[in-house]
């Protein structure tokens, strides 16, 4: 008797803004996305084994390591970054580096513990070369890892931290600076984009309407929405 197929993938070709005939590496065999358990959530620990064992995109042939998460579970929280720098390639955990550092002080700043309060991630789990940004095809071929982790963490409130996670979730290119700050009900929970910490190391400024500023306008926000614990209402 043929295994039951794996649950739709909650981020379809179709929502990361190119062409699936162009931008999808292939059907993704549930042996692929060993994450997906038939008929319940994904399991992390077999997610994060699957990732390891991952060959779907040209960056695993240059990682040192697979870079898949850091934080709790089971927070309401999740932050999506892009992807893998050096010293998250070194050390197989996201957002430990400068622009990591910064994220964690400015949760902090509003009452939010990275490792206690979120689950972050990125959209790809490897390190693309010299750090550019994701291909469309790469962000295609990890769809279904960050897709399995979002059915599995099941956050209420998500966090699109920079242009390339707006993509790879909504679908969106580009319109960072003009969705930042704006919620977005998505298939049952809360998402707000917001300006990668990275973009903020480059512009420091704290000045009233800064990017920085703004951004913590936004993570209050989303404190108080984590408080209010009201799911969007569902679209008809």
């Amino acid at each position: 008797m043929a295994p039951d197929p794996p649950p739709p993938s909650p981020l379809q070709p179709s929502l990361l803004g190119e062409d699936p005939a162009t931008a999808d590496p292939g059907p993704v065999e549930p042996a692929e996305v060993a994450g997906f358990a038939p008929g319940g959530r994904p399991d992390l620990a077999a997610l994060e084994r699957g990732c390891r064992e991952c060959r779907r995109c040209g960056l695993a042939e240059g990682r040192q390591m697979v870079v898949v998460s850091r934080g709790d579970p089971a927070a309401r929280l999740m932050v999506i970054g892009e992807g893998p720098g050096a010293q998250e390639d070194a050390s197989g955990r996201p957002f430990v580096g400068r622009a990591g550092q910064l994220l964690d002080q400015m949760l902090a700043s509003v009452g939010l513990d990275s490792e206690r309060d979120a689950y972050v991630c990125n959209v790809v789990k490897c390190r693309p070369p010299d750090n550019r940004r994701p291909t469309p095809q790469e962000i295609a071929a990890c769809a279904p890892w960050l897709a399995a982790q979002i059915a599995a963490v099941d956050p209420a409130v998500v966090l699109l931290a920079g242009a390339t996670a707006l993509e790879g979730v909504l679908g969106i290119k580009g319109g960072i600076s003009r969705l930042r700050g704006r919620w977005h009900p998505w298939q049952g929970r809360w998402v707000m984009p917001v300006f990668h910490p990275s973009y903020l190391l480059r512009n420091p400024s704290r000045e009233k309407g800064s990017p920085k500023w703004l951004t913590w306008q936004d993570l209050q926000e989303v404190r108080r929405r984590l408080e209010e614990d009201r799911p969007p209402a569902p679209s008809l």
